[in-house]
């Protein structure tokens, strides 16, 4: 399956020793889902006015890292970035060849990444009438999700409506352009770690709990989000919640 890598941070200022250890860990914890899929990799990177920059091509993560376009998106990561999203992808549908397919996947205002394989989003994708740019069944998740607004009251409810209708496996991580300081996470069969650093101010995914142990050793108490359940974090609340979710609901 494949592998997602991501921090969410709160907007502010760093020392820049601090800021090359978040990419450095970042580009890390990218290579070593290397193993998890080599087809492809991407990286996005949000910021907390709502302007988005993804770069994604068909190479594996070791040699993505290398290129001087990944190094030109981790250098607009500043004060004001509020995620930093990575994957890379096995495929399961879709030719890496068509950037459509690869991830993170953009749709509208909506930046994401999936790990596993939706069986029925040809079926959804009719009976909701909704447009379609990729071959990939991980469009699915985030066409939805586009469709519906983060500033609802009830968007948590009506994502999950929209989740209950989808078959297979999925595990992602999701940011709204109109709300970009929350990360939406759901974890479903596929696995999916997090690790709060409180001195960054910044909460680290993987997929693999053993990167989060080797990179920060004993203090990381395993955190496995619990199956089918919907999860919103909020980068301007990580150090009020010590980095715990804002809203949670079962699937």
């Amino acid at each position: 399956m494949c592998g997602i890598a991501a921090i969410l941070l709160q907007p502010q200022a760093r020392p820049e020793w601090v800021w090359a250890e978040l990419r450095a860990t970042f580009t890390r914890n990218l290579v070593y889902h290397a193993t998890r899929g080599r087809a492809a990799t991407g990286v996005g990177v949000m910021q907390q006015n709502g302007q988005a920059l993804v770069y994604k091509i068909d190479v594996e993560a070791g040699e993505f890292v290398q290129t001087a376009a990944y190094r030109d998106v981790l250098d607009t990561v500043n004060d004001e970035t509020t995620v930093i999203l990575g994957h890379t992808r096995l495929p399961t549908q879709g030719t890496p060849r068509n950037s459509n397919n690869n991830h993170p996947i953009e749709v509208g205002s909506v930046v994401g990444a999936h790990n596993g394989h939706i069986t029925n989003d040809n079926e959804l994708f009719a009976r909701w009438a909704l447009p379609r740019m990729s071959q990939v069944d991980s469009e699915i998740i985030f066409r939805r999700l586009a469709a519906l607004s983060p500033l609802d009251d009830h968007y948590l409810l009506n994502v999950n409506e929209s989740l209950a209708h989808l078959a297979g496996e999925f595990t992602f991580l999701a940011v709204d352009r109109r709300c970009p300081t929350r990360l939406l996470a759901f974890k479903h069969t596929n696995p999916l770690n997090v690790y709060y650093h409180r001195e960054w101010g910044a909460l680290i995914f993987s997929s693999s709990y053993l990167f989060l142990r080797r990179a920060f050793g004993h203090n990381v108490s395993r955190q496995t989000l619990a199956p089918a359940q919907l999860l919103c974090f909020d980068a301007l609340r990580l150090a009020a919640t010590d980095g715990l979710p804002i809203a949670a609901l079962d699937l």
